[in-house]
């Protein structure tokens, strides 16, 4: 873009964004590094968990942790979910990505449970999601609902009075897990509100700076929360009365949650990088890092592995920090993905029905594919290397 200069010789310049977002057909550098951090803290986080032992600058940390990595993590799936609606299309990938891939791991979750925590009474239950599992049922709802979201009024103040209802419903039970389902809803709201505009404005400069103070005054809070807070409210997992508080506690706290997992939402996408780097191709993959990782935690979990006083004190704290971003980093490699796409991304065309016009949108596909992928050549320069298509 170039200047102009006005008849009085001040220069006027016009703002452009931090980043010129991705052309068609190629994947966008920031969202898959934003997915990849994103995971990378929630394995960090189940680390973490492992070790808190009233350790108060540790519960510290994982509270602060707890406040977004989640909600920032939904947001981004909903921002990526606006164009679902009810298309053979849209609900096959919605099969294929979601359901199958629930159904695989909650029988591997339970049986894992049953056999490694020599537990043979653990019962295999598709309505009560195992550990981390939630999140799959959770996206099946969210998605489902989409064009709800996209039709009424006001779908955020709407979605927060659900989550505030449902957090002083105690009668809400765990099939489905459905407190997190709907205490979660807001976030996955507020991305399908959100427009590529909206995430330029959280990577300025200005804002990127102003981010330090803020998340050293959430640590300032998280810690002297530590004492008055039970860590159980940020799982958004139970009623207010489950956890012995007054009812009223539930809407001001869901609400004040909310409002925290925002501003540190902001500030953790005002530091993801816009470029290409190294871990770029690893946000393709974080669905496998997510799912797998939690058989390293359970594992540990059950042969005591997090036990031994290795893991006290800074340097064991440091340890299990980068052990826990190493397992989810290798996790979401290629190689990984490779070997496991038939359970976490089955193409499963066997399972469902070709309409008539099926044939010629496969053949308009692959036109536009290839015509991408000349444009793409082309705009390079000739080089052969094609960027990945967007994908959810």
């Amino acid at each position: 873009m170039t200047n102009s200069l006005p008849p009085h010789g001040q220069r006027r310049t016009t703002p452009t964004p931090a980043q010129p977002p991705a052309p068609p057909g190629r994947r966008d550098a920031f969202f898959d590094n934003a997915k990849y951090l994103a995971i990378v803290l929630v394995g960090v986080g189940h680390a973490w968990g492992q070790i808190l032992d009233d350790n108060r600058s540790m519960e510290t940390l994982y509270r602060v942790l707890y406040t977004f990595h989640m909600p920032a993590f939904i947001i981004i799936s909903g921002y990526f979910s606006r164009s679902f609606d009810l298309s053979p299309k849209r609900v096959k990938r919605l099969i294929t990505g979601v359901v199958v891939p629930y159904l695989v791991f909650e029988v591997a979750y339970s049986l894992h449970m049953r056999y490694g925590d020599d537990a043979p009474d653990h019962a295999i239950s598709l309505l009560d999601p195992s550990y981390l599992l939630w999140f799959l049922c959770a996206l099946f709802v969210w998605r489902l609902t989409t064009p709800i979201w996209r039709t009424v009024r006001w779908p955020l103040p709407v979605a927060l009075a659900i989550a505030a209802l449902a957090s002083m419903t105690p009668t809400v039970d765990n099939d489905l897990n459905m407190q997190r389902v709907l205490q979660f809803l807001p976030c996955f709201v507020l991305g399908l509100l959100l427009r590529p505009e909206h995430f330029a404005l959280v990577r300025r400069r200005a804002v990127r700076i102003l981010s330090v103070p803020v998340v050293a005054v959430a640590v300032a809070v998280g810690w002297w929360t530590v004492p008055l807070m039970d860590t159980g409210w940020f799982y958004r997992n139970a009623a207010a009365q489950n956890t012995g508080a007054p009812w009223w506690t539930g809407p001001v706290l869901t609400l004040a949650l909310f409002g925290c997992s925002l501003v540190l939402t902001a500030c953790f996408l005002a530091w993801v990088p816009g470029r290409r780097t190294w871990f770029t191709a690893l946000g393709a993959g974080t669905v496998y890092g997510y799912l797998l990782h939690g058989f390293l935690v359970k594992q540990g979990s059950f042969s005591g592995w997090f036990d031994g006083p290795a893991w006290r004190g800074p340097l064991g704290e440091i340890a299990m920090t980068v052990l826990g971003a190493a397992a989810i980093t290798l996790l979401c490699t290629e190689p990984v993905r490779r070997v496991l796409r038939f359970v976490v991304e089955p193409r499963m065309e066997w399972a469902f029905r070709r309409g008539p016009a099926d044939g010629a949108r496969d053949h308009r596909e692959r036109k536009g594919t290839q015509a991408t992928e000349v444009r793409e050549t082309r705009d390079a320069g000739g080089s052969s290397g094609v960027g990945e298509k967007v994908g959810v």
